[in-house]
């Protein structure tokens, strides 16, 4: 038995448990409470209701009191809000961004922590069980990360298709989304009259194409952030928490978080931000001359 095993043998013990190494972690999350027809609050359940309130508490410690003379709480903080602003206003637009941008940090922190929970020796892999062959079979972890589970990946990608169209129809409106999926992107004046109807039919045809690419926007939002979580629990485990696998996974989870409102954002910057920063810096010249 290797250092990394008996350490983590000796962890577990500690909490009374026993672990679960050189195993993959079951795919789906379990019942901690079956409340029967399909209703049932499971470990991943529990463990993002958790995770959430200590990243509530912990952000109203930080900053306490707001004040003019931020604390070093309330700096750091402030610090990585202007960090996020400077990577999403551009790509969502000024039009859009302040209401957009409380929902794009919530979904970047919320997901980085929760990616990085299954970091954690004993998170997934203490619970009950039963020996097999000598090995401790797990049946039912006590801890899961939220985002292992497909079931929470949907949900956040559900709640990002929903922000989406409500910012959309919002700041672009309907007109506008209609002509930007369907309509004519050719210039009308420098296309040759019997090219035009065919570039419409031949838009209208890649407007479907895009219309089918949106609507399965959550499911590859929620497939490529629980493949890369799920899977990294399973390397992790696998190898017992070597610790280039470890690194690595530090940084697949502050990746991926970034991947999903990054993505988010684009999505909705594609409809909000139609030269609205040109058309606006536009304006500033003219009052400024005036």
């Amino acid at each position: 038995m290797s250092r990394v095993t008996q350490t983590a043998t000796f962890i577990f013990a500690l909490f009374g448990a026993s672990p679960l190494l050189a195993e993959g972690v079951a795919p789906s999350a379990a019942k901690l409470i079956d409340f029967g027809n399909g209703w049932a609050i499971t470990n991943s359940m529990a463990t993002g209701w958790a995770i959430s309130l200590a990243l509530v508490l912990l952000i109203i410690w930080l900053i306490g009191r707001p004040s003019v003379i931020p604390s070093k709480g309330q700096a750091v903080f402030e610090s990585l809000l202007e960090g996020l602003r400077g990577i999403f206003e551009p790509i969502v637009g000024k039009a859009a961004f302040p209401t957009a941008f409380p929902i794009l940090v919530t979904f970047f922190i919320f997901i980085l922590f929760h990616n990085w929970m299954g970091l954690i020796p004993g998170v997934g892999t203490m619970g009950w069980g039963h020996d097999v062959n000598g090995h401790f079979h797990l049946t039912r972890p006590f801890i899961r990360p939220h985002n292992a589970d497909f079931n929470g990946t949907i949900a956040l990608a559900v709640v990002s298709f929903g922000a989406w169209l409500i910012i959309v129809f919002k700041f672009a409106g309907p007109a506008l989304i209609f002509k930007d999926l369907f309509g004519n992107k050719a210039d009308k004046a420098e296309t040759p009259g019997w090219l035009y109807p065919i570039l419409s039919l031949v838009f209208l045809a890649v407007g479907l194409i895009e219309v089918f690419s949106i609507a399965i926007r959550p499911f590859t939002l929620s497939v490529r952030l629980f493949g890369n979580v799920f899977g990294g629990e399973n390397l992790l485990h696998g190898t017992s928490f070597v610790f280039i696998f470890y690194f690595m996974e530090l940084l697949v989870g502050l990746i991926q978080a970034l991947v999903f409102t990054l993505l988010t954002s684009v999505y909705i910057g594609l409809l909000c931000n139609h030269e609205g920063g040109d058309h606006e810096h536009g304006h500033g010249e003219k009052d400024a001359h005036h």
